[in-house]
């Protein structure tokens, strides 16, 4: 039997509801192909502005509320994608862009693996337990309780190599036309899926 290796970029934003659905289906996959399979991950910019973005775009559909509704129901055909009915109605994270600048700084500071696992850790302190992660103390207070340094982390967000790491990341998925979250490129560009 021979080996395969799908490669496969997965585009997201972390406070995308549908990133957090998708997440089964990666958790699957990597289940299932192991070793033979490799992800690539990228962070959009669909929320980086959210404190605007959602009042603005949801204005005549019930603002922070309507949308903390449109989540909820999008999720609730999920068995296994749980949202805390907090989300944007109580708990509205400003920018999702700070996260995104943590996971990289975790990225660069420990390594990829690590970075991928806090992006998850991240998304359920949102989606589970609304907790605001637009918040840096919320963040580093959630790096510190799963036993990694913070003051390591911050190093390279002071440093600006988290920022231009980001901002990286950022450029290249508008250089490829990304506008949804999650967006999965697979086999270097042959085929693209959203959602």
């Amino acid at each position: 039997v021979s080996a395969f290796l799908v490669n496969r970029s997965s585009d997201l934003d972390v406070l995308c509801v549908w990133a957090w659905i998708a997440q089964r289906r990666i958790d699957e996959l990597n289940k299932k192909l192991g070793n033979k399979i490799e992800l690539r991950y990228h962070y959009l910019d669909i929320f980086g502005d959210a404190v605007h973005k959602i009042p603005t775009q949801w204005r005549d559909k019930g603002g922070y509320d309507g949308f903390s509704k449109h989540v909820i129901k999008a999720a609730s055909v999920y068995d296994d994608a749980h949202i805390n009915s907090d989300i944007w109605s109580k708990t509205r994270p400003t920018s999702s862009a700070s996260v995104h600048l943590v996971l990289k700084a975790i990225e660069l500071t420990y390594c990829c693996r690590q970075s991928i696992d806090f992006a998850l850790k991240f998304r359920r302190a949102f989606f589970i337990d609304a907790k605001d992660i637009s918040n840096l103390e919320v963040l580093f207070a959630l790096i510190e309780d799963a036993g990694l340094d913070s003051r390591q982390v911050n190093k390279a967000i002071v440093d600006g190599t988290a920022m231009a790491a980001l901002m990286r990341s950022y450029q290249e998925a508008k250089a490829l036309g990304l506008k949804g979250s999650p967006t999965y490129i697979i086999d270097n560009g042959r085929q693209t899926l959203y959602g």
